[in-house]
């Protein structure tokens, strides 16, 4: 659409031109000076009596006329914010809602003003649009407004002098300390910690009795700022200097602690971050370090906060990492420890001031002790008010005929005053209101309620004029109303004060990663796995219980691999670090809270777990037996694999031992299950390759099985001794103890490999099979499936019989573990 254009024609004979010359500099001072103080007055500082600035001031006074009290039901926020904008606050409705939202959210505001209803949002995200969310008055916000309506505070014109506004609200918390407040100004700028209610009525108490307190005195009630977040604050040095001059810094740290994650990792697990800080700031912080590779040893990271649980943010260690000096380390490159620079600036009597907390505390007094005067007055005036009326109509009561006729004779109203007026000495507003009352109350009842009324109003003027007077008693009204403040409104001290951080953890302390000391790995008869903290022999420390049967115990590293050798035949590489450490005195029976074997390795359906190995490329290699009678060696080789066969085994077939030679020169041993026992020497036995299928090692009879296959010291300080469980191959596993037999292995001479070995066990009635074998170094020690220690009978000669009746069927047994370990090279 074309514009139109008017010509403007030539100015008029009688035009005169007045043009205004004005310095610049002059007009920039004046309109920069004008916009200062409506940003400073009317916008981003607080008044220090209240605490509030004009909007919150605004939106609580408004909310108070709108009847949007705690026991009433929520209201849209955009009807709130359409009032305030309307009558009080002519801004844009954004900056009112943003206000309104920071007053009803917890992790901002210590004592939440306004109780909101819907998405307020959280310290990462923003709130859902005004039109969505619903809030009222929240309990302490009827303290700030309470005795509004009874001339405590002065009021002034709004922004267009059609409806008054309070100037500051009675505010019977002292909501600038307790709360804090934030803003930037021009030329200036505020922001004040939140602190205990309770801590905070404490102080002001004892300003009350003594006004001459110092802050060190006032500092025994407020230790220091109480953050709605809770976490730590590191050093208190900062905050005296804040609570003297107005301005200091002091450090705060999230709260968190080490704990086990998975049943293989540690994590550390934050519940608590600094004020003003939220988890998906320190999330991004932790990814940014981690891809740029300056913080290492972090696995994973969840955020698991809910409204049930509240914060939960979990820190996944890598395995061979310190948790501990990983903390430390995320405290210092990350948001989880950050800085609170205070600047308690505010105004008072108009000026912008920067207050101490003593001054803070007095400004605050000041105005809670003229707010007690005023509403003081204002009530005896009430009071003295009514009292006048009562008293004109005990008068009329008194006289009640002489009355009702008056009025009766009378042309007019007008009249009737007159002459109520004179006969009866009453006052104008007397009359007034004795003409305007029903008849009901001209009894007999009335009366009497009127005279307890005088008594009362008179009563209460009597204690009016003792608080107006009195100005001790007056401050003990003040101190009694905070006392009762801080009982319906506090809460207990969230934040946790520390004098200094304590012992730095990190690298000079305790490093990061874990050290490659030397160590040992344990596997169980239970099927657990551990390591120790250290190189020393196992089993010399407090002893650990019977039952606690160690099956198997490799030397290694904090940070290198053990192999495990299971029944099928594959060698499974077991990372030590991802092992749970026994503490210094492994007296658990259960290894002091190994890791299961199916939570470290992926077993098949049957298969188990027989045995540890070193995997050293030097050595004499491994020695395996299976259930057929195969025996074989193999050679030492280790692949860059994580597993791999090292027995090729028939249909059917499986390894029932499974060991790693130390020297070579060991003593192979086999034990069936028709009770023959076979051993002959390692070197009998010619090293093979992964892909060998083995040797014949023991012969055996049809339908008979290898029951134990081992590798026996001859050099064992106690000697070995054999050990034989014998019972029926029809009963089911487990049912029936049988006869245990133990003899000196000596007494059973050695063999030729592939033969059938000598009798080692005699059968009694009803006994056909040996349920369980075990040769090795005594003293020996057995277990059954219960975990119960099973006691052995001393050990008999080779042919002394078959042995003693056993109380449990033996599942597992082994030596002590210092005679089966040795720490080569």
């Amino acid at each position: 659409m074309a514009r139109r254009t008017t010509k403007q024609g030539p100015p008029d004979d009688d035009f005169e031109e007045h043009i205004l010359d004005t310095d610049i500099k002059q007009e920039m001072e004046s309109s920069f000076l004008e916009y200062a103080y409506s940003v400073i007055y009317s916008r981003a500082l607080p008044d220090a009596r209240d605490g509030l600035k004009p909007v919150q001031r605004r939106i609580l006074y408004t909310m108070n006329d709108m009847g949007l009290r705690p026991d009433r039901g929520h209201v849209k926020s955009a009807r709130v914010v359409g009032e305030v904008m309307g009558r009080l606050h002519p801004h844009g409705d954004g900056a009112i809602y943003d206000a309104l939202v920071r007053m009803t959210q917890p992790w901002a505001m210590r004592l939440p003003t306004v109780d909101g209803h819907g998405n307020f949002g959280s310290p990462d995200d923003s709130p859902a649009a005004m039109r969505y969310t619903e809030c009222r008055m929240a309990p302490p916000a009827v303290a700030m407004t309470g005795s509004i309506d009874e001339d405590t505070v002065d009021f002034k014109p709004n922004y267009d002098s059609r409806e008054y506004e309070p100037s500051v609200l009675p505010a019977a918390i002292p909501h600038l300390v307790v709360n804090g407040t934030t803003g930037i100004a021009v030329g200036m700028a505020t922001n004040c910690a939140p602190h205990n209610l309770v801590e905070v009525v404490q102080a002001l108490r004892h300003l009350i009795s003594h006004p001459n307190a110092s802050v060190d005195d006032l500092m025994r009630f407020v230790p220091g700022p109480d953050l709605p977040t809770g976490g730590k604050i590191v050093g208190l040095e900062g905050i005296r200097d804040a609570y003297e001059t107005g301005r200091g810094t002091f450090r705060m740290r999230a709260t968190a602690r080490v704990e086990a994650v998975t049943n293989r990792r540690k994590g550390i697990v934050v519940t608590e971050l600094p004020y003003g800080v939220g988890t998906e700031k320190v999330i991004e912080r932790i990814k940014t370090l981690v891809q740029g590779k300056k913080l290492q040893g972090i696995a994973d990271i969840k955020d698991l906060t809910d409204r049930d649980n509240g914060l939960r943010l979990v820190i996944e260690v890598k395995n061979g990492f310190v948790p501990e000096a990983l903390l430390e380390q995320l405290y210092k490159q990350t948001p989880m420890e950050d800085s609170f620079g205070i600047n308690a600036v505010a105004l008072v009597d108009g000026q912008p001031r920067t207050l101490s907390l003593k001054e803070m505390l007095r400004v605050f007094l000041d105005h809670r002790f003229e707010v007690v005067r005023r509403r003081s007055e204002f009530r005896r005036r009430k009071a003295a008010d009514r009292l006048h009326l009562v008293e004109g109509l005990l008068v009329a009561i008194l006289d009640i005929d002489e009355v009702i006729q008056l009025i009766r004779s009378s042309d007019n109203a007008a009249a009737a005053k007159e002459r109520l007026m004179s006969v009866f000495d009453l006052t104008e507003i007397q009359a007034d209101y004795i003409l305007d009352m029903p008849l009901r109350r001209l009894t007999k009842f009335s009366r009497i309620e009127l005279e307890k009324e005088q008594d009362e109003l008179r009563k209460t003027i009597d204690e009016l004029d003792a608080i107006i007077q009195d100005t001790q008693l007056r401050w003990k009204v003040v101190s009694d109303e905070l006392a009762e403040v801080a009982k319906t409104y506090g809460t207990p001290r969230r934040t946790v004060l520390l004098e200094s951080a304590g012992t730095t953890v990190s690298a000079a302390a305790v490093p990061l990663e874990v050290a490659d000391d030397p160590c040992f790995v344990y596997l169980s008869s239970s099927g657990l796995l551990a390591r120790t903290a250290n190189a020393e022999q196992p089993g010399s420390g407090g002893g650990r219980a019977n039952h606690d049967v160690v099956v198997s115990a490799v030397a290694a590293t904090a940070r290198g691999e053990v192999g495990g050798l299971t029944s099928t035949g594959r060698l499974v590489k077991i990372g030590v670090l991802e092992l749970p450490q026994l503490p210094d005195t492994a007296n658990d029976p259960h290894l002091a809270g190994g890791l299961p074997v199916s939570e470290i390795l992926s077993l098949e359906t049957g298969e188990r777990l027989l045995g540890l190995c070193t995997l050293r490329t030097d050595g004499p290699g491994l020695a395996l037996g299976t259930r057929q009678g195969t025996v074989k060696r193999v050679n030492p080789e280790v692949l860059g694999k994580d597993e791999w066969e090292v027995i090729r085994l028939a249909d059917g077939d499986e390894v029932v031992g499974a060991v790693e030679l130390v020297t070579g020169s060991e003593t192979l041993c086999f034990v069936t299950s028709d009770a023959q026992l076979l051993h002959f020497g390692a070197d009998a036995v010619r090293p093979q390759g992964r892909t060998g299928g083995g040797i014949a090692g023991v012969r055996l009879t049809s339908g008979e099985r290898v029951v134990w296959f081992g590798a026996v010291d001859p050099d064992a300080p106690e000697g070995s001794v054999v050990v034989t469980s014998s019972g029926s191959s029809t009963a089911l596993p487990g049912t029936e103890p049988g006869a245990v037999k133990v003899a000196p292995f000596t007494e059973y001479p050695p063999k030729g490999r592939a033969t059938g070995g000598v009798r080692c066990h005699r059968f009694l009635k009803g006994e056909d099979t040996l349920v369980f074998a075990w040769v090795g170094a005594a003293p020996a020690r057995a277990a059954a499936a219960s975990g119960a220690p099973v006691d052995l009978p001393e050990a008999t000669g080779r042919r002394d019989g078959s042995g003693q009746p056993g109380s449990q069927p033996i599942v597992a047994c082994a030596g002590p573990v210092a005679a089966r370990v040795r720490v080569q090279g």
